[in-house]
Protein backbone atom coordinates (compact mmCIF):
# COMPACT_ATOMS: atom_id res chain seq x y z
CA UNK A 1 0.00 0.00 0.00
CA UNK A 2 3.15 2.13 0.13
CA UNK A 3 1.40 4.39 -3.16
CA UNK A 4 -2.18 4.84 -1.28
CA UNK A 5 -1.74 8.66 0.38
CA UNK A 6 -3.33 9.64 3.23
CA UNK A 7 -6.31 11.46 2.33
CA UNK A 8 -6.73 15.09 3.59
CA UNK A 9 -9.33 16.08 5.93
CA UNK A 10 -13.20 15.64 4.81
CA UNK A 11 -14.56 19.18 3.67
CA UNK A 12 -18.02 18.31 5.76
CA UNK A 13 -18.92 16.34 8.64
CA UNK A 14 -19.29 12.96 8.38
CA UNK A 15 -22.11 10.66 9.26
CA UNK A 16 -22.09 8.62 12.33
CA UNK A 17 -19.32 5.84 11.84
CA UNK A 18 -17.41 7.70 9.00
CA UNK A 19 -14.06 8.60 9.63
CA UNK A 20 -11.85 9.30 6.64
CA UNK A 21 -8.70 10.27 8.26
CA UNK A 22 -8.71 6.42 9.21
CA UNK A 23 -9.79 4.78 5.78
CA UNK A 24 -6.18 3.92 4.55
CA UNK A 25 -5.03 2.26 8.07
CA UNK A 26 -8.55 0.64 9.17
CA UNK A 27 -9.76 -0.91 5.35
CA UNK A 28 -6.65 0.08 2.93
CA UNK A 29 -4.96 -3.35 3.21
CA UNK A 30 -8.23 -4.81 2.96
CA UNK A 31 -9.28 -3.01 -0.50
CA UNK A 32 -6.21 -3.68 -2.02
CA UNK A 33 -6.31 -7.28 -1.47
CA UNK A 34 -10.19 -7.16 -3.03
CA UNK A 35 -8.72 -5.18 -5.72
CA UNK A 36 -5.72 -7.23 -6.61
CA UNK A 37 -7.55 -10.65 -6.58
CA UNK A 38 -9.67 -9.30 -9.53
CA UNK A 39 -7.30 -7.18 -11.20
CA UNK A 40 -3.77 -9.12 -10.94
CA UNK A 41 -2.17 -5.62 -11.38
CA UNK A 42 -0.35 -3.98 -8.76
CA UNK A 43 -0.22 -0.36 -9.58
CA UNK A 44 -3.69 -0.98 -10.75
CA UNK A 45 -5.19 -2.04 -7.61
CA UNK A 46 -3.22 0.58 -6.04
CA UNK A 47 -4.83 3.16 -8.17
CA UNK A 48 -8.38 1.55 -8.37
CA UNK A 49 -8.24 1.72 -4.29
CA UNK A 50 -7.10 5.61 -4.31
CA UNK A 51 -9.61 6.55 -6.88
CA UNK A 52 -12.51 4.58 -4.83
CA UNK A 53 -11.54 6.26 -1.58
CA UNK A 54 -11.63 9.77 -3.01
CA UNK A 55 -14.73 9.39 -4.62
CA UNK A 56 -15.99 7.96 -0.98
CA UNK A 57 -15.26 11.12 0.10
CA UNK A 58 -17.32 12.90 -2.20
CA UNK A 59 -20.06 10.72 -1.37
CA UNK A 60 -19.95 10.60 2.25
CA UNK A 61 -22.83 12.41 2.87
CA UNK A 62 -24.19 9.16 1.59
CA UNK A 63 -23.11 7.06 3.85
CA UNK A 64 -26.02 6.34 6.66
CA UNK A 65 -24.72 3.68 8.86
CA UNK A 66 -26.75 1.01 7.24
CA UNK A 67 -23.93 -1.20 6.22
CA UNK A 68 -20.12 -1.17 7.95
CA UNK A 69 -17.75 1.50 6.48
CA UNK A 70 -15.98 -1.56 5.22
CA UNK A 71 -18.36 -2.73 3.29
CA UNK A 72 -19.73 0.03 2.13
CA UNK A 73 -16.01 1.22 0.23
CA UNK A 74 -15.85 -2.17 -0.80
CA UNK A 75 -19.00 -1.28 -3.02
CA UNK A 76 -17.30 2.10 -3.94
CA UNK A 77 -14.23 -0.29 -5.21
CA UNK A 78 -16.59 -2.78 -6.63
CA UNK A 79 -17.93 -0.13 -9.10
CA UNK A 80 -14.63 1.32 -10.05
CA UNK A 81 -13.38 -2.40 -10.63
CA UNK A 82 -16.21 -2.76 -13.03
CA UNK A 83 -15.60 0.09 -14.73
CA UNK A 84 -11.68 -0.45 -14.84
CA UNK A 85 -12.91 -3.85 -17.14
CA UNK A 86 -15.98 -1.30 -19.06
CA UNK A 87 -12.67 0.00 -20.47
CA UNK A 88 -10.67 -2.43 -20.70
CA UNK A 89 -13.14 -4.40 -23.16
CA UNK A 90 -13.50 -1.32 -25.55
CA UNK A 91 -9.61 -2.09 -25.89
CA UNK A 92 -9.10 -4.88 -26.35
CA UNK A 93 -10.26 -8.83 -27.45
CA UNK A 94 -11.07 -9.70 -23.96
CA UNK A 95 -11.25 -13.68 -24.43
CA UNK A 96 -8.41 -16.10 -23.40
CA UNK A 97 -9.69 -19.79 -24.86
CA UNK A 98 -6.60 -20.44 -25.91
CA UNK A 99 -5.53 -21.65 -22.36
CA UNK A 100 -7.75 -24.40 -22.65
CA UNK A 101 -6.87 -25.89 -26.42
CA UNK A 102 -7.96 -29.63 -26.03
CA UNK A 103 -6.95 -30.44 -23.05
CA UNK A 104 -10.42 -31.23 -21.47
CA UNK A 105 -12.61 -31.00 -24.55
CA UNK A 106 -13.45 -34.46 -23.94
CA UNK A 107 -15.76 -33.87 -20.77
CA UNK A 108 -17.53 -31.56 -23.11
CA UNK A 109 -20.27 -31.80 -25.45
CA UNK A 110 -20.24 -29.95 -28.98
CA UNK A 111 -22.15 -27.24 -27.45
CA UNK A 112 -19.91 -26.67 -24.30
CA UNK A 113 -21.99 -28.75 -21.89
CA UNK A 114 -20.91 -31.91 -19.78
CA UNK A 115 -21.34 -34.79 -21.04
CA UNK A 116 -22.69 -36.83 -18.35
CA UNK A 117 -20.72 -39.78 -18.19
CA UNK A 118 -17.57 -37.54 -17.05
CA UNK A 119 -19.15 -34.62 -14.89
CA UNK A 120 -17.16 -34.57 -11.77
CA UNK A 121 -18.43 -35.86 -8.24
CA UNK A 122 -20.14 -33.67 -6.05
CA UNK A 123 -18.01 -32.53 -2.89
CA UNK A 124 -21.58 -32.61 -1.10
CA UNK A 125 -20.56 -31.85 2.77
CA UNK A 126 -16.71 -31.70 2.44
CA UNK A 127 -17.43 -28.74 -0.25
CA UNK A 128 -19.78 -26.94 2.35
CA UNK A 129 -17.41 -27.67 5.46
CA UNK A 130 -14.11 -26.13 3.34
CA UNK A 131 -15.91 -23.25 2.75
CA UNK A 132 -15.79 -22.57 6.55
CA UNK A 133 -12.23 -22.63 6.08
CA UNK A 134 -9.65 -20.20 5.64
CA UNK A 135 -7.39 -22.41 4.28
CA UNK A 136 -10.31 -23.33 1.36
CA UNK A 137 -10.29 -19.54 0.52
CA UNK A 138 -5.83 -19.68 0.17
CA UNK A 139 -6.34 -22.48 -1.99
CA UNK A 140 -9.00 -21.27 -4.27
CA UNK A 141 -7.12 -17.68 -4.31
CA UNK A 142 -4.03 -19.80 -5.46
CA UNK A 143 -5.93 -21.45 -7.70
CA UNK A 144 -7.15 -18.48 -9.44
CA UNK A 145 -3.86 -17.24 -9.55
CA UNK A 146 -2.53 -19.94 -11.87
CA UNK A 147 -5.85 -19.54 -14.40
CA UNK A 148 -5.08 -16.73 -17.49
CA UNK A 149 -5.49 -13.37 -15.86
CA UNK A 150 -8.52 -13.06 -18.33
CA UNK A 151 -10.26 -16.14 -16.98
CA UNK A 152 -9.38 -15.35 -13.18
CA UNK A 153 -11.31 -12.40 -13.66
CA UNK A 154 -14.36 -13.34 -15.53
CA UNK A 155 -14.92 -16.44 -13.46
CA UNK A 156 -14.36 -13.75 -9.75
CA UNK A 157 -16.92 -11.15 -11.69
CA UNK A 158 -19.62 -13.58 -12.24
CA UNK A 159 -19.26 -16.07 -9.26
CA UNK A 160 -17.97 -13.98 -6.31
CA UNK A 161 -19.11 -10.47 -7.10
CA UNK A 162 -22.57 -11.69 -8.98
CA UNK A 163 -22.40 -9.36 -12.31
CA UNK A 164 -25.26 -10.74 -14.42
CA UNK A 165 -23.79 -12.14 -17.52
CA UNK A 166 -25.22 -9.80 -19.84
CA UNK A 167 -23.97 -7.07 -18.44
CA UNK A 168 -20.69 -8.70 -18.89
CA UNK A 169 -20.87 -9.61 -21.98
CA UNK A 170 -21.09 -5.83 -22.64
CA UNK A 171 -18.85 -4.72 -20.56
CA UNK A 172 -15.51 -7.25 -21.74
CA UNK A 173 -17.20 -6.82 -25.23
CA UNK A 174 -17.19 -10.95 -25.61
CA UNK A 175 -20.41 -13.15 -26.85
CA UNK A 176 -22.41 -15.35 -24.98
CA UNK A 177 -21.27 -18.31 -26.23
CA UNK A 178 -17.37 -17.37 -25.08
CA UNK A 179 -18.89 -15.89 -21.57
CA UNK A 180 -20.23 -19.29 -21.05
CA UNK A 181 -17.49 -21.85 -22.57
CA UNK A 182 -14.44 -19.17 -20.50
CA UNK A 183 -17.05 -20.34 -17.17
CA UNK A 184 -17.86 -23.79 -17.76
CA UNK A 185 -13.55 -24.48 -18.64
CA UNK A 186 -12.88 -21.85 -15.96
CA UNK A 187 -15.05 -24.19 -13.15
CA UNK A 188 -13.31 -27.09 -14.25
CA UNK A 189 -9.40 -26.39 -13.95
CA UNK A 190 -10.25 -24.87 -10.46
CA UNK A 191 -11.95 -27.68 -9.35
CA UNK A 192 -9.53 -29.97 -10.63
CA UNK A 193 -6.42 -27.80 -9.18
CA UNK A 194 -8.37 -28.00 -5.41
CA UNK A 195 -8.69 -31.41 -5.55
CA UNK A 196 -5.12 -32.08 -5.94
CA UNK A 197 -4.28 -29.14 -3.68
CA UNK A 198 -6.42 -28.63 -1.37
CA UNK A 199 -9.13 -31.89 -0.63
CA UNK A 200 -6.40 -35.00 -1.62
CA UNK A 201 -5.07 -36.24 1.68
CA UNK A 202 -7.69 -34.60 3.30
CA UNK A 203 -9.26 -37.55 4.37
CA UNK A 204 -13.17 -36.46 5.78
CA UNK A 205 -12.17 -33.21 6.17
CA UNK A 206 -12.17 -32.42 10.09
CA UNK A 207 -12.10 -28.70 9.52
Amino acid sequence: MDRLQTLPDASSEPAPQADPNRWVDDHGDCLFRYALVRVRIREIAEDLVQESLLAAMRQIDKFRGRSSERSWLCGILKNKVCDYFRKLGRETNFTDLEFFSDEHSDRFDSENYWIYERVPEDWKCEGEQAMKCAEFWQALEAALNRLPTRVAQVFIMREMDGVPGWEMCQMLNISEANLWVMLHRARMALREDLEVNFFKGKGSMKL
